[in-house]
């Protein structure tokens, strides 16, 4: 009599299986490329919804830019005659907002390089005339530069949206919780610019963005040609170096650390130096003086014409009011113990250097001017959230024994 098999011999509830060791090795391949494609799948949908939202959210914080600053130009709401767009193109803006020059040199670039006129041709009247309206291109010197800087500015957006999320990432908060933050602080952006905005700004979050997420995740060296570029773009990415040793530290030694800062903070000398030689007789100067101003704002703080800011073509409470900044301090105050120390020490070089500059040479009020500590806030803003969404996870009651 052959025995009876154990999985025949056992109760239904104790059943168990008894594949061989082999049996147990062999995936079916078909099961194999379901799963596969399914993971495949699963990953793309999750990036197209990524692209989607932060697609959207670029779109709506550069909407609520331009629409509160333009490009400075004559005739749009937030006119500036010493930095208006034909005078950045033609060079002839005051400093130091000439000194900004990477977008202006690429829309000058491409003019030149591009068959502008036979683009033009080729492109449906009726199509032209809507967008000759939308810009009011035809009472504009230079239209072809102002399209090719809208949509730069615009590009810029979109990837500093991208880099902040990745910045999150790197510092190891959760992905949805990273995106989250992204999302969140570029809705926030505009609002930063409460007596000013320039095409500069989105360019300069990206740079220094990405130049925090190389320094996290990639050889210092890289961060060379981003170096240079933001220096082009804005003259402050110099200073922002020095608060990228903390972040070099974690992973290189104190002798390569310093080399990776004073490298970068020559190549940003050698970029931003033969800018400001060429642009020397322009008028203006390299800073303008705002410490008795800064001084009146903070002993008035309640001035009524420092309440309000339309954004978003919404009238909300600026920033600079009491009650907009006495939240801004208690999310960072909230946040501050959240952070790894080696954020904090970023966060604390970039202070030392952006707040003394803030008080003596920037207009009151302007959090837009305190912009090397963008990525601090976004983590701070991050390492909040995520502790929100643990607290808020919902504990798993014990089950009664049956």
């Amino acid at each position: 009599m052959n025995p009876t098999p154990a999985f025949e011999a056992s109760p239904p509830g104790l059943r168990v299986d008894v594949k061989t060791h082999e049996e147990r090795d062999i995936t079916p391949p078909n099961e194999s490329r379901t799963g596969a494609n399914e993971t495949r799948s699963t990953r793309l949908f999750h990036r197209i919804c990524l692209a989607v939202l932060l697609i959207l959210v670029s779109a709506s914080s550069f909407s609520a830019f331009y629409e509160k600053w333009h490009f400075r130009e004559q005739g749009a709401r937030g006119t500036d005659l010493i930095a208006e767009f034909d005078r950045m193109i033609d060079g002839t803006a005051s400093r130091p907002y000439i000194y900004r020059q990477l977008l202006p040199n690429i829309a000058n670039s491409l003019t030149r390089a591009l068959p502008v006129d036979a683009i033009s041709r080729r492109v449906p009247q009726r199509a032209k005339d809507r967008i000759s309206a939308a810009f009011n291109l035809s009472s504009k010197a230079y239209p072809a530069q102002y399209l090719i800087l809208y949509i730069a500015t615009y590009l810029f957006a979109l990837l500093a949206s991208l880099a902040l999320y990745r910045v999150c990432s790197a510092a190891n908060v959760a992905e949805p919780v990273a995106l989250f933050a992204a999302v969140v602080f570029m809705l926030l952006f505009p609002l930063f610019g409460v007596k000013g905005g320039y095409f500069f700004d989105f360019p300069e979050l990206f740079f220094m963005a990405v130049a925090v997420w190389m320094a996290l995740k990639l050889d210092w060296w890289w961060i060379i040609p981003v170096a240079a570029l933001g220096t082009w773009n804005k003259e402050s990415f110099l200073l922002f170096t020095f608060a990228l040793y903390p972040l070099f530290r974690r992973r290189n030694s104190r002798r390569n650390s310093l080399l990776a800062v004073g490298v970068l903070a020559v190549v940003c000398a050698a970029v931003y130096l033969p800018i400001r030689l060429h642009f020397a007789h322009n008028p203006g100067g390299t800073v303008e003086w705002h410490l008795k101003d800064q001084i009146d704002f903070y002993l008035h703080p309640f001035k009524l014409d420092t309440w309000v800011d339309r954004t978003y073509d919404l009238m909300f409470p600026a920033l600079s009011a009491p009650i907009p900044t006495m939240l801004l301090i208690w999310t960072v105050w909230r946040g501050w113990r959240l952070l790894p120390r080696w954020l904090r020490r970023h966060a604390q070089i970039a202070a030392l250097i952006n707040i003394p500059l803030f008080l003596l040479f920037c207009q009151p009020g302007e959090f837009r001017d305190l912009s090397m500590l963008y990525v601090s806030f976004l983590l701070i803003l991050a390492f909040n959230l995520q502790e929100w969404f643990e607290s808020a996870r919902p504990r798993q009651a014990e089950s009664p024994a049956s």
